[in-house]
């Protein structure tokens, strides 16, 4: 799976690359399919302590899952991405169990 990572409003240090990266690899233990995962970081300039967004959009084959998270940091916004996204890809392979 290829990850792509482009933000809003301010520059990612290697780290928080590094930790979204490995965060959405192990996706690919409930799905091998996944094509490519591209990832949206955006600070909104709020006086709000969450004001952290996280999109991610999943491809996988004949499908696109998107989910989109705000939150105080980018890690806790990309753990509950990738919570929501492992929630959605169990659901479509146990829907493709019951088709085959």
């Amino acid at each position: 799976m290829k990850v792509n990572i482009q933000t809003t409003n301010f520059v990612a240090d290697q780290k928080l690359i590094d930790f979204i990266t490995n965060r959405l690899l192990k996706l690919e233990m409930f799905y091998d399919r996944i094509i490519f995962a591209d990832v949206f970081l955006k600070v909104q300039k709020t006086s709000e302590k969450e004001n952290k967004l996280v999109d991610v959009l999943l491809s996988v084959p004949g499908d696109e899952l998107i989910v989109k998270k705000e939150s105080k940091s980018f890690e806790e916004g990309t753990d509950e991405c990738v919570k929501a996204l492992e929630r959605q890809l169990k659901r479509r392979k146990q829907k493709q169990r019951t088709f085959s």
